[in-house]
């Protein structure tokens, strides 16, 4: 998978002065998204891409440091409204904190806009950490720390069970279960770190979903593996096939870098029944 891929968030420039990177924090599942260098429309156009990608992901929240963004006319200011309004509009609603010099032309256009009723400014990034972690976590989360064995699946699949059969996902379960032992044994086979699996619900009555996150401590974002040609037609190489199944099964998927390793998603929802 090339460094494009839509399920894969890093660094979207080639030098640290001219990026934009999102990383998630394991503990609290709030990630801080980071603007550097100059506003231009290459710029926005990997903001607007890496926040789809966090918002995807649905987190418990995100936190936009503008800190190292050069945008002397505050032409970026709508964006970060927009994503304000996408967190709100998902269930449960994903806070997003934009963290920007108060006499910056960014702030001061976002004031000017109305901002200050329904998105709150942080001075600082500790400031909006600290916002974020006074929220009440997600009712429905199951942790589980496991070995870095392939073997350790099958306790990952037995979470999966109980956290469908608990909250009434029992449709979602046999899908569940074969991405949730897809991203365990990818973990074990190539992270060889310590694994922490994350179960939880989102949503509630039709749209309810199952979220699914693996951290591991590997920095490595997975890699997909293309077809090659074959005698008997296209086939895959010995690797490649788990996340292939993982993206057949879940209704969306992604990785991102988090402190110390990285985090695989997946979510799982209820699929259109097809006409008869």
């Amino acid at each position: 998978m090339s460094a494009g891929s839509p399920h894969l968030i890093g660094w979207s420039g080639d030098a640290v002065a001219d990026s934009v990177l999102a990383v998630i924090d394991a503990d609290t599942a709030v990630i801080e998204l980071s603007v550097w260098g100059g506003w231009d429309r290459r710029r926005s156009v990997q903001a607007r891409t890496v926040l789809d990608k966090c918002l995807a992901e649905h987190p418990t929240g995100v936190i936009v440091d503008l800190h190292r963004l050069r945008d002397p006319h505050a032409v970026s200011a709508p964006l970060w409204l927009t994503a304000c309004a996408q967190g709100a509009a998902l269930q449960p609603p994903v806070a997003v904190a934009v963290c920007v010099p108060a006499n910056a032309p960014v702030a001061r256009r976002l004031r000017r806009l109305g901002a200050r009723d329904w998105l709150v400014l942080y001075a600082t990034v500790a400031q909006a950490r600290a916002a974020l972690a006074g929220r009440n976590a997600l009712p429905d989360r199951l942790h589980l720390a496991l070995p870095p064995d392939p073997a350790a699946a099958v306790q990952a699949r037995s979470l999966v069970t109980d956290a469908c059969t608990g909250w009434g996902l029992g449709h979602l379960c046999e899908r569940a279960r074969l991405v949730i032992s897809e991203l365990v044994v990818n973990a074990a086979e190539h992270a060889g770190t310590d694994i922490e699996v994350v179960v939880s619900s989102r949503g509630s009555g039709p749209a309810a979903a199952l979220h699914l996150a693996v951290y591991d401590g590997d920095l490595v974002l997975p890699r997909v593996c293309d077809p090659v040609p074959g005698p008997l037609g296209p086939s895959l190489v010995d690797r490649g096939l788990g996340l292939r199944i993982v993206g057949s099964a879940a209704s969306a998927w992604g990785a991102l870098p988090a402190r110390g390793g990285k985090l695989v998603w997946a979510i799982i929802r209820s699929r259109p029944e097809a006409p008869s």
